[in-house]
């Protein structure tokens, strides 16, 4: 497991290196410069002396073989053209052109500069032990090594001082996460990445406050559901474990034997569309974004229209509206609203006539169902698009839950639905669902 560094050691760290590399680049540079203008000002002093030799060479020539100080100091003088030696101390430099350069005399260096002789027609060539100069050269790039490496060290402790500063504020952001403090709101610092990081926070503790909100509430809304749906069958259940036990313990006769197994059967089915119902609940619940496509409600209406008149003989459904005006949604869930806002109106308002009307703007498009049954008192059109709600002029049991798909089905596609009087007599269903706005994830 990689080691852990806190942030502030982190940033004299990176401070740390940071100064390393610009003081050695920068050191780098100095020491070339003083390595240069060092020999410079070497070559400066032999040409100088050189040139003070050159007039004087004369005289030069008479004491040069007995001068010298151990190899110190090096002078030779050689005629011209042809380079023959006139005069040198014991050291005696190569023939060697005019200018400074670097020479090497039996395994040591020197620096050498030669210079013409205008009275006598010869070479001067005059040098020093290049170690001299070297030296100087050295103790500077100590100094400059030392130097450097007192401002890495300066630059850390200021970068570790600093660094306290700069870091406190995600310092007690984290103390105020560990402490689970209520309130975590971003608090300015002058720092901005921590005021970015402390505003990320606070937004992701948001999302994960709401996110278990929605998740409790989705769970309660499970157990209530959950019990509502073992209320609602724990009666027809229990009806039909009495018919069983009268089939199995008492001799009936015909008529009475085929009342009770009829009435086994309109129970059976009562549950069977209730479980089909919390099936096509549970389905909606789970459609994604992805379910969405481009459909033309007005041809959906047609063909429940067509479906439901040959289900119910004797019923009218009648589908107003202009083909060809599409709309973001889930084919299925539509057909399902449609039909259940047909059935709900024949089964329980008694209905014979069923218009169905489209209208659609820019924005938003309305599918108004109207019957002419018995309606839905006004003090209940809320109430009934709850789960296992019936009103109370509903002329036939069943799951309670026909309102609840339609409801759902309309909050799916982004809109609502809502209960009104209608002029046919009976009740009025109007839904309203937007074009192309989708559920929210």
């Amino acid at each position: 497991m990689p080691r852990s560094f806190s942030l502030r050691a982190r940033v004299a760290i990176a401070t740390a290196l940071g100064t390393t590399i610009v003081v050695g680049i920068l050191g780098v540079i100095v020491a070339l410069a003083i390595s240069h203008n060092n020999l410079a000002q070497l070559d400066r002093r032999l040409d100088l002396a050189a040139d003070v030799l050159a007039a004087n060479a004369a005289a030069a020539e008479l004491f040069l073989p007995v001068f010298g100080d151990g190899g110190a100091f090096a002078m030779t003088i050689r005629a011209e053209p042809d380079g023959a030696l006139r005069a040198s101390t014991p050291t005696e430099l190569p023939v060697l052109e005019p200018g400074a350069q670097t020479v090497t005399v039996d395994g040591i260096e020197y620096r050498a500069y030669t210079t013409p002789i205008e009275s006598n027609r010869g070479l001067m060539s005059v040098a020093v032990l290049l170690a001299e100069a070297q030296d100087v050269t050295t103790d500077q790039h100590r100094q400059v090594l030392i130097a450097g490496v007192v401002a890495v060290a300066a630059a850390t402790g200021l970068g570790w001082l600093l660094g306290g500063g700069a870091v406190s504020p995600l310092v007690d952001l984290t103390r105020r996460i560990v402490a689970r403090d209520r309130d975590l709101s971003p608090r300015p610092s002058g720092v901005r990445e921590a005021d970015e990081l402390a505003s990320a926070v606070g937004t992701m503790l948001d999302d994960v406050a709401r996110a278990r909100a929605d998740t409790d509430a989705a769970l309660a809304t499970a157990r209530d559901f959950a019990a509502a749906a073992a209320h609602e069958m724990r009666t027809p259940l229990t009806a039909m474990r009495t018919d069983v036990e009268v089939l199995s313990t008492h001799d009936l006769g015909a008529d009475d034997r085929s009342e009770i197994l009829a009435d086994l059967a309109r129970t059976q089915a009562r549950l069977e569309a209730t479980l089909n119902d919390l099936e096509r609940l549970a389905r909606g619940d789970l459609s994604t974004d992805r379910d969405f496509v481009d459909v033309d409600l007005v041809e959906i209406c047609d063909t429940a229209a067509a479906d439901a008149m040959r289900r119910y003989p004797g019923l009218d459904v009648d589908v107003r509206g202009n083909a060809g005006q599409v709309l973001r949604g889930l084919p299925a869930g539509l057909r399902l609203l449609v039909d259940n806002a047909i059935t709900n109106a024949v089964r329980h308002g008694g209905a014979s006539l069923v218009r169905i009307t489209v209208a659609t703007n820019d924005e938003s498009t309305s599918l108004i169902v109207d019957d002419d049954g018995a309606g839905i008192p006004a003090a209940e059109r809320s109430a009934v698009f709850e789960r296992f709600r019936r009103g109370s002029n509903a002329r036939q049991t069943g799951s309670g839950l026909g309102l609840t798909l339609v409801a759902q089905q309309a909050a799916l596609h982004g809109g609502d639905a809502y209960l009104d009087e209608s002029p046919l007599g009976g009740a009025r269903l109007v839904i309203r669902l937007p074009r192309t706005r989708r559920r929210e994830p």
